[in-house]
């Protein structure tokens, strides 16, 4: 019987390539990465917790710890590690993590998750390398990122060239990030989404962004290049669909926030079922009428 893996979804090689080219620009589109951090440090600084032992996954460690570092929970965690190469950021969880199994208080993976081509197993791996009771913080992006996009290009190469391909990723739901921290073994799994939507003078500021930040497509397979035929009626299709009055275009943003503990014993257990004294009816404040047969 032959083994088959995860989809290939993504290309890390071409992943690679645009994180190293994104290294030297990050710095001009970094507000994503920025807020990204904010949200990790803002739940460290509501857990009253030491975190002696923190390292950092993110695609671009940077944006952590400059948040953290003027941050109140600074001397309750300490300097975060970069761990791995960028063949381990371009491609998460494709290759063991190089932490020891329970080695870690805190682990944090910022704006890196939605290019794993197996997302339960990267997560597996991360709750594996954390101590018990130890803590992960992650974000990614969710399933309405860059919905605009999406819907312009499709429409803009149908016409063109009478048929399209992906040309933006498909990101995860951010609804299912509970269940996907559950899933790889977590407890006290907590996901939200936080949307966000930048404005652009026009189709190309948007683009010039996507690449300084190392967000353009790295789908695998055969990708035809976008001519310009089709990224000028894009440029039109996107204004008139979406254009405010002011001539500029809005770009949408969800940033899936996760945070998740490594089972310990001294963690909240939900009660065995059937062990409930009150009844649904009581709790609910409402009257309670028994069956009737016809």
């Amino acid at each position: 019987m032959t083994e088959t893996g995860p989809p290939l979804i993504f290309d890390a090689q071409r992943r690679a390539a645009r994180l190293a080219r994104s290294e030297r620009r990050i710095g001009e589109a970094d507000f994503l990465h920025a807020r990204a951090a904010e949200n990790a440090v803002l739940s460290l600084e509501a857990t009253l917790r030491e975190f002696p032992v923190a390292v950092d996954l993110s695609a671009h460690p940077g944006p952590f710890a400059e948040a953290l570092a003027a941050s109140d929970a600074v001397g309750r965690v300490g300097s975060p590690r970069p761990v791995g190469d960028r063949s381990d950021r371009a491609a998460p969880g494709a290759r063991p993590l190089e932490i020891e199994a329970g080695s870690a208080d805190l682990i944090v993976s910022l704006m890196t998750l939605h290019w794993a081509n197996d997302l339960p197993g990267a997560l597996s791996q991360i709750r594996r390398a954390l101590k018990p009771d130890g803590l992960f913080l992650g974000t990614l992006l969710g399933a309405g990122t860059l919905k605009e996009l999406r819907a312009v290009l499709t429409e803009a190469e149908l016409a063109e060239r009478g048929g399209a391909q992906a040309r933006v990723s498909p990101f995860a739901d951010g609804f299912d990030g509970a269940g996907l921290l559950q899933r790889a073994g977590f407890a006290l799994p907590v996901s939200d989404v936080d949307r966000l939507t930048v404005r652009y003078p026009d189709l190309l500021a948007l683009i010039r962004d996507l690449r300084a930040m190392g967000e353009t497509n790295v789908l695998a397979g055969t990708i035809r290049p976008l001519t310009r035929p089709i990224i000028a009626r894009a440029a039109v299709l996107y204004a008139e669909k979406y254009g405010e009055a002011d001539g500029r275009i809005p770009a949408t943003f969800e940033i899936v926030n996760l945070a998740g503990w490594a089972p310990h014993e001294s963690q909240p257990k939900p009660l065995p079922r059937g062990s409930a004294r009150t009844r649904l009816a009581d709790a609910l404040g409402v009257v309670e009428h028994g069956r009737r047969d016809n």
